[in-house]
């Protein structure tokens, strides 16, 4: 059994929804997000989302491309992000960790080196948002033979055929985009997730999460609460943000405010005792 498997049973078992924050990879340097990294699962992450930094994202909103700038800026590249997850498989064996980025850097690494990279780091999965079903043949044997999931998105303008396309080729969870647009912008109604989310269950088998425009503890609990855990990117990064000094350098705030929201968000998440 994987590590997002072992996860999302244990969290079944204790009947509560997971937590997932984002962090950017060398935001805003490579310790800092070390520092953070390694902090996460004590304040409540279950599972852990890490931003492949990345000159030209088309999801992501404001937050994250300034995020993944400051990254850039401060000398990331696709080693170093791996190298982040290295070091953290030296303390901690067992927290899932999601790498999350697009085409263009894994292709210029090459489909089976990053796979082959990727798995002897520690990664456990792969959301590539602008690679479709029809194009995961590039990579997909090599995740699949270094026992790499594969993570979809799924949106609310996903239609009921698209839903099965890609379904069939999701492992691992499915992640929820909550609204139609970038991360961070909005929050999807309740009665919006109500209808969506019964219908993707319908569907598969595997847990369901919800990110994009999740801001509060109480988005937290509610994600956890209709679907199976919480994604929560842009309001932390914003948070790294506040504490910054003028030149994006990190003081010592950065840790400490961001790892506190971070433990906020996990309580909302963890507050529900699903049926």
């Amino acid at each position: 059994m994987s590590r997002i498997s072992k996860c999302f049973a244990t969290l079944k078992q204790k009947k509560c929804g997971a937590f997932i924050p984002y962090l950017e990879a060398h935001d805003p340097d490579y310790q800092t997000s070390l520092s953070l990294l390694k902090a996460m699962p004590k304040a409540g992450a279950d599972i852990i989302e890490i931003g492949m930094p990345f000159s030209d994202p088309m999801a992501d909103g404001s937050a994250v491309q300034k995020a993944a700038i400051r990254a850039l800026k401060a000398g990331a590249t696709m080693k170093k992000t791996l190298q982040m997850v290295t070091e953290f498989r030296m303390e901690n064996q067992h927290t899932p960790l999601i790498l999350m980025g697009y085409t263009n850097p894994i292709e210029y690494y090459g489909y089976e080196k990053f796979c082959q990279d990727a798995a002897k780091a520690g990664v456990d999965g792969l959301i590539i948002v602008d690679m479709p079903p029809e194009e995961i043949e590039n990579i997909k044997p090599y995740a699949i033979k270094n026992q790499i999931d594969i993570i979809y998105l799924v949106a609310p303008t996903t239609s009921a055929d698209r839903l099965t396309t890609i379904l069939k080729e999701a492992s691992g969870f499915i992640y929820y985009v909550s609204i139609t647009g970038t991360t961070g912008t909005s929050t999807a109604t309740n009665e919006s997730l109500e209808k969506a989310i019964p219908m993707i269950k319908a569907a598969s088998d595997l847990p369901i999460v919800i990110g994009f425009g999740l801001n509060t503890p109480e988005h937290t609990a509610n994600a956890a609460k209709i679907a199976d855990g919480a994604v929560v990117g842009s309001a932390l990064l914003k948070t790294l943000e506040s504490t910054l000094d003028s030149h994006n350098h990190a003081t010592q705030d950065t840790v400490t405010k961001v790892i506190e929201h971070t433990k906020c968000l996990a309580d909302g998440a963890h507050s529900v005792l699903k049926q």
